[in-house]
């Protein structure tokens, strides 16, 4: 034996219009009161850009025309696996793959600390291979103990 379904298209006592389900509009995961969560792709360009942007401060004539992008993957493998960065000194260009520098990055304590730490080191080592300068020596004075 079927079943009848009812199906109302028409607004609801408490007014707006409800889905099929009778569930009405869906609403932010978060909620009103809470923050709305970011992705890990929108952290991942976060640090970044705000690791781009103390490098440019520090280096301002040498970094000042690098354009910094962001990829997911490389298009190729290299005989020594998936390369985490690709510089291209021609045209002033530094591409950061996302997914080989969160995925294979085998950090000893996995949190958001560490993470952002490995993603900046990965942004210095790339802007280090453009500059062809030893990555501690971008920044010298940040490193000072005491």
């Amino acid at each position: 034996m079927a079943r009848s379904r009812r199906v109302s298209h028409a607004p609801s006592a408490r007014g707006g219009f409800r889905n099929r389900h009778g569930r009405g509009l869906r609403s932010s995961v978060t909620g009103p009161h809470l923050p709305v969560l970011r992705t890990r792709a929108e952290a991942f360009e976060s640090v970044v850009a705000e690791t781009a942007d103390y490098l440019r401060g520090l280096w301002p004539d040498d970094l000042g025309d690098v354009s910094f992008e962001i990829a997911g993957i490389p298009r190729s493998v290299t005989p020594s696996g998936l390369d985490r960065w690709w510089v291209d000194s021609g045209a002033r260009r530094v591409v950061l793959y996302r997914l080989p520098i969160e995925r294979l990055s085998h950090l000893h304590v996995d949190d958001e600390a560490h993470q952002r730490m490995y993603v900046e080191s990965c942004v210095f080592k790339a802007v280090a291979e453009l500059l062809g300068k030893d990555p501690w020596d971008l920044a010298p004075d940040r490193f000072h103990h005491f």
